[in-house]
C-alpha cells in the first residue's frame, strides 16, 4: 500500500538503519539468485534486468538495456508452416460446433517454441511484384492437394518448379478479369473511387482479390487455416493482402463500419443459419452504403441448383429466408445479372429508425461496443451504425485517392486526436519515410511487395509509401487507442492485434517488419523475446525489418536479432535525436541442419 505525504511520523534509529542495510544485502544476493536461475532456462537467454531502478546495477550506468549475446536453435522441420495460434495439431483440443476449432486458440506461455522456424527445403526468394501475382515458385508453397483438387476450376496449375495462377474460381472457371468486369458493371462506384476498401470471405488463392488492385480497390483475402489448401500463405506469396480467419463465434479483428464492399463467390457460409449472425457480422463491418457482393448458393438458384446437389424448392427456400434475413437488417438488393447479386445495406438510419422493437433479428443495445473486436463473441443482433458519424458512410466520403489525405470524422473518437494531429502526422511520416529510404534503399523497389506497419497510429506510414510497388498491414494493439476506423476511413487496411500472440498468417508471409517505439510501448506487458520470434516467423528470408526505438532498448534489440541470424546496423533518427535510435535489420536466408527438435 502507498503512504500519503507526512503519513509516516517516527525517527530512523540505527537499528532500523542496521535492519535495512541488511535487507538490501539480502535482497540483492535474492536477486543474483534469480538471475542464475533465468541464466539457465531452455532458452539460453541470460538477460541482465535493468528495469528495476531500485538496484543499483552498473548496467542501468549506461542508459540502455543490456544482455548478453545468445543464439535461438532451430525448430524441426515439420514446423515449417507452423502458425502458433490456429496450429491444426491442436484442433482435437475444440469443438467442430460452427468450426470454432478454426478460430484462434494460442498456446499457453509454457508450450510456447523458442527456436527458429524453418524454410521448407529448396526455399528460394520469391518472384518480384507484379510477375508474383500470376506465379510463384512451388518449393516456397510446396502443397499438392490443392492443384489436384481445384485445378479443373484454374485456381492454379503446377508447371515445372512454379504454380502458375491463370485467374480462375469457383464461379468464374474462364478467368477473374471477366468475372470483375460484370461486377464492375454492376457497381459503378468501382470505377470511379467511390469503393476503395473490401474483403473477401473464403479467398480461394486472393485471385479476386489480385484483380482488384489494378482497380484501385484494396481487398483484405480472409480464409481459414487448413491442412490442404493454405489459401492466405498462396495469396501472400502472390503479394496480395490476406490474413487468416473465420467467422466462427467471435467477431472478425475489424472495427465496425470499416468496407466499402464484401464478397462471397461460393464461400460456403452458411449466411441465415444460428438466427443469421453471420451476415450481421458483414453487416458490423461493413460501411453504411456498402455492398454485399453474393455468386453461388443460393442466388441464380432456377439456372445453378443441379449443380448443388440439391432441388430447386430447396434453393428457392434458401434465397427467400436470404432475402428475409438482408430485408430485416436495411439490405436492398442493389443489383444483379446471371451469377452475381449485389445488396447495398442502408445508407443512412432511416430504415433502423423504422424497425419495431421486436423485430428479429433483433438490433444491439449499448451494451456492445460496435468496434469491440479482439476475441469478442459474436451475438445474435446487428449493429446499427451511430448516426453522429454520418459521415463514415459511403456516400459522403471522399472518392479515393482524395480521402487518403483527409482527416476523417471519427478521428474524434480517438482522445487526444483532431484534424491538426491529424496533418502533423502525415508531414511527420512523409519526412521519417524519406529517410527510411536512404537507410533501405530497397523500399520503394519491387524487391519489398508485403509490408506491415506493427504499431501504427493514423497509418501514416502507408499513407507516405501509397505511390510505392507495396500494400502495408495496418496493425492496432488491442490494448491501445482505436485508431483502426481512422485507417479504414483513409482508405487503408489494418487489423487488431495483440503482439503478446502470434499474427494470424504464416511463415515467410512480410517483405517488411516495420516498428515505431513498440518495445517502449509494450515491453511492459509482451516478452520481448517472444516479439522477435513471432517477427522471424512471419519475415522473409531476405525481408528487412525496421525498428524505430528508444536508445534504451536498441541495443538489446540488436543482440537479440543477431541471436536469430539477422544482420543489424543501427542509425540515427532523421533529426539526429540521441534518445531515439533505428535498427535497419535483414534476415538471413538459412538452411535447416536437420538437427531442430523443439
Amino acid at each position: 500500500m502507498k503512504h500519503k505525504d507526512g503519513k509516516l511520523i517516527h525517527q530512523p534509529n540505527k537499528n532500523r538503519s542496521l535492519t535495512a542495510a541488511i535487507t538490501i544485502i539480502v535482497l540483492c544476493g535474492f536477486s543474483f539468485y534469480l538471475g542464475g536461475v533465468f541464466k539457465s532456462g531452455n532458452n539460453g537467454v541470460d538477460v541482465i534486468n535493468t528495469i528495476q531502478k531500485s538496484l543499483d546495477s552498473p548496467k542501468q550506468s549506461s542508459g540502455s538495456l543490456q544482455i548478453k549475446p545468445f543464439s535461438f536453435p532451430e525448430c524441426s522441420n515439420d514446423y515449417q508452416d507452423y502458425t502458433p495460434c490456429t496450429d491444426p495439431k491442436r484442433w482435437r483440443k475444440y469443438g467442430t460446433y460452427r468450426l470454432t476449432l478454426l478460430e484462434r486458440h494460442c498456446p499457453p506461455i509454457f508450450e510456447r517454441k523458442e527456436c527458429l522456424v524453418p524454410p521448407p527445403p529448396g526455399y528460394k526468394p520469391p518472384i518480384r511484384w507484379p510477375k508474383s501475382r500470376d506465379e510463384c515458385w512451388y518449393r516456397n508453397v510446396p502443397y499438392d492437394w490443392i492443384n489436384k483438387q481445384k485445378s479443373n476450376q484454374h485456381w492454379l496449375i503446377k508447371e515445372g518448379e512454379k504454380f502458375q495462377f491463370p485467374g480462375g474460381g469457383t464461379m468464374f472457371p474462364n478467368g477473374v478479369g471477366e468475372y470483375v468486369d460484370l461486377m464492375q458493371d454492376l457497381i459503378p462506384g468501382i470505377k470511379d473511387g467511390s469503393v476503395r476498401t473490401a474483403i473477401d470471405t473464403g479467398c480461394g488463392v486472393a485471385s479476386w482479390g489480385g484483380d482488384l488492385l489494378d482497380r484501385g480497390v484494396l481487398t483484405i483475402s480472409l480464409a481459414p487455416r487448413d491442412n490442404h489448401e493454405a489459401q492466405v500463405q498462396f495469396a501472400l506469396e502472390r503479394g496480395i493482402p490476406a490474413i487468416l480467419g473465420v467467422i466462427s463465434t467471435q467477431r472478425l479483428p475489424f472495427p465496425s463500419n470499416s468496407f466499402d464492399m464484401a464478397h462471397c463467390s461460393r464461400c460456403l457460409i452458411p449466411w441465415t443459419e444460428f438466427g443469421g449472425i453471420y451476415l450481421q457480422e458483414i453487416h458490423r463491418i461493413l460501411r453504411p452504403g456498402g455492398f454485399w457482393v453474393l455468386s453461388g448458393p443460393p442466388v441464380n438458384y432456377e439456372r445453378r441448383w443441379r449443380g448443388w446437389n440439391t432441388t430447386v424448392e430447396e434453393q428457392r427456400t434458401d434465397y427467400e429466408k436470404l432475402q428475409d434475413l438482408l430485408t430485416s437488417m436495411c439490405f436492398k438488393l442493389y443489383n444483379k445479372k446471371d451469377d452475381i447479386y449485389v445488396w447495398q445495406k442502408a445508407k443512412d438510419n432511416a430504415c433502423y429508425d423504422k424497425l419495431s422493437r421486436d423485430t428479429y433479428p433483433p438490433k444491439c443495445d449499448d451494451s456492445l461496443e460496435p468496434d469491440s473486436a479482439w476475441y469478442t463473441p459474436l451475438r445474435a443482433c446487428f449493429v446499427v451504425p451511430m448516426e453522429k458519424y454520418k459521415k463514415s458512410g459511403l456516400t459522403y466520403m471522399p472518392k479515393w485517392p482524395q480521402r487518403l489525405n483527409v482527416a476523417p470524422e471519427r478521428i474524434s473518437l480517438v482522445q487526444g486526436s483532431s484534424s491538426s494531429t491529424f496533418s502533423h502526422d502525415n508531414s511527420k511520416w512523409k519526412k521519417r519515410i524519406q529517410h527510411y529510404k536512404k537507410l533501405l534503399p530497397d523500399l520503394g523497389t519491387n524487391k519489398i511487395r508485403n509490408v506491415m506497419d506493427m504499431n501504427t497510429a493514423y497509418g501514416g506510414f502507408a499513407a507516405s509509401l501509397i505511390n510505392d510497388p507495396l500494400w502495408v498491414m495496418n496493425v492496432v494493439s488491442s490494448y491501445g487507442p482505436n485508431t483502426l476506423p481512422v485507417v479504414f476511413d483513409r482508405g487503408l487496411i489494418g487489423t487488431f492485434h495483440d503482439w503478446c500472440e502470434a499474427f494470424s498468417t504464416y511463415p515467410r508471409t512480410y517483405d517488411l517488419l516495420h516498428a515505431d517505439g513498440f518495445f517502449t510501448a509494450e515491453s511492459h506487458r509482451c516478452e520481448m523475446k517472444y516479439v522477435m520470434l513471432e517477427m522471424d516467423r512471419i519475415l522473409r528470408p531476405g525481408g528487412h525489418a525496421i525498428i524505430r526505438e528508444s536508445s534504451y532498448f536498441a541495443d538489446a534489440i540488436a543482440t537479440m536479432a543477431k541471436g536469430m541470424r539477422w544482420i543489424c546496423h543501427k542509425e540515427n533518427t532523421e533529426f539526429g535525436v540521441e534518445k531515439e535510435k533505428i535498427l535497419v535489420c535483414q534476415k538471413k536466408l538459412w538452411q535447416p541442419s536437420n538437427s531442430g527438435s523443439r
